[in-house]
């Protein structure tokens, strides 16, 4: 049996060099047209492909595959399967909405579901892999933790249909704290859509906790989401509505809300609200002393809250202040930490690039660049979209392009 020389003609009439670039390419060509951002494509599965056993690919690889070169599968070497019928057409809307389906099929499971036996150490269980995963994020950013999140997220749903009592409230809580970590996943994904809808799970899954501390911790969630979209107001209105009767809720959530109120604060431009509210937090900070097991950031993060004051300074403007807050923070985070260092070092070189140093703000670039290439985080590269606008300034001078040369393949598209 010989190789699959039908498919290698089709990426070399593209002009696809090399396995590397097809899977570059068709990957880049399936997140447009599915509107999936972790739709990907490996070169070892293209080399397969090209190989004596290309197998046969998923209908969305499949439909990809048409729209990059008007031929299906079995037209280009693929070993067709028993029963494949040849779709006579297929729509962009038909993929954006596979896409979203993708998104919420673990939380929009139909049931009722065979009942079962709940163990109440299950509950243990996954508080301890909940804690994993939040160390996992840091090292490997979201797309290698989306789907194993969401399918826990999914078991923990359907045995919440089984237990009862006590055990199910504790699965309840569990399962919001799992929505909310894959609502985070696909916020620094960049699919504000697949973020917005987790967002909402996490929130119903609270209310039906009756957790006061979960409550509060779902819309706090729901305004990171809307702090990402710029609504500055929203953000506010969500946390007040989160601290309305804060004597119900442990520091910690009190701590999250109200720093996430700074943010909306910064939004509107009120720098006197940003410091107070991070200074009420500031003072809050030794109380927190909860054994819940999401929420941790302001435990695990070093320098937490001067994080936050730093960022919201940078979206003020503050460039002067903003730098020497970052090269505060920065000393303080480790070198594991490297997705939220690659965040924290693209909003620091825009900071600089405000102060009017824009040699600074390359220096940190061309390291932000390999860290932002590695994590694929959708975060870092709306950060370092930023700093190429406040460096618009020396866009035509040498620094500016060489700028340009550092970020172009990494902030295509913004």
């Amino acid at each position: 049996m010989g190789r699959n020389d039908a498919l290698r003609a089709a990426r070399l009439r593209a002009g696809w060099r090399s396995a590397e670039q097809a899977a570059e390419k068709l990957q880049l060509l399936g997140q447009r047209i599915l509107d999936d951002p972790h739709f990907t494509v490996s070169a070892r599965s293209w080399r397969r492909w090209e190989g004596q056993r290309p197998g046969w690919p998923s209908d969305e690889t499949a439909a990809v595959l048409h729209d990059a070169f008007g031929l299906w599968p079995e037209d280009l070497g693929f070993t067709t399967p028993p029963g494949w019928i040849r779709p006579e057409h297929h729509r962009e809307g038909d993929m954006k909405r596979r896409g979203f389906l993708n998104v919420t099929a673990a939380a929009l499971v139909a049931g009722p579901v065979s009942p079962q036996h709940v163990d109440p150490a299950l509950i243990d269980y996954f508080q301890q892999q909940l804690e994993g995963h939040y160390r996992a994020d840091m090292f490997l950013g979201p797309h290698d933790l989306i789907g194993t999140v969401s399918a826990q997220y999914q078991l923990i749903d359907k045995l919440v249909r089984s237990a009862a009592g006590e055990t199910r409230r504790g699965l309840l809580r569990v399962g919001a704290a799992y929505a909310a970590l894959v609502g985070w996943l696909y916020q620094d994904a960049g699919d504000m859509d697949g973020a917005s809808f987790w967002r909402g799970v996490t929130q119903e899954i609270a209310m039906r906790s009756r957790d006061p501390h979960l409550i509060g911790y779902s819309l706090v969630n729901q305004a990171q989401v809307r702090t990402d979209l710029g609504d500055g107001y929203a953000v506010i209105d969500l946390c007040e509505a989160a601290l309305e009767d804060s004597r119900r809720i442990v520091p910690k959530v009190r701590i999250m809300a109200m720093q996430q109120q700074a943010h909306g604060a910064s939004l509107t431009g009120d720098r006197t609200a940003v410091d107070r509210l991070i200074d009420q937090a500031d003072q809050l900070l030794p109380r927190v002393d909860d054994d819940l097991p999401w929420g941790n950031a302001c435990r695990r993060t070093p320098g937490y809250l001067e994080v936050q004051r730093a960022t919201c300074y940078g979206r003020l403007g503050l460039g002067d202040e903003a730098g020497a807050l970052w090269g505060q923070v920065l000393d303080a985070v480790p070198e594991t930490a490297r997705r939220d260092r690659g965040v924290y070092m693209a909003r620091h070189a825009t900071a600089a690039a405000t102060a009017g140093d824009p040699d600074q703000a390359l220096h940190i670039a061309r390291v932000v660049a390999d860290i932002a290439s590695e994590t694929r985080s959708a975060r870092m590269r709306r950060e370092l979209g930023a700093l190429q606008r406040a460096m618009r300034p020396w866009q035509d001078a040498p620094v500016g392009r060489d700028l340009g040369e550092v970020l172009a393949p990494v902030t295509e598209g913004i």
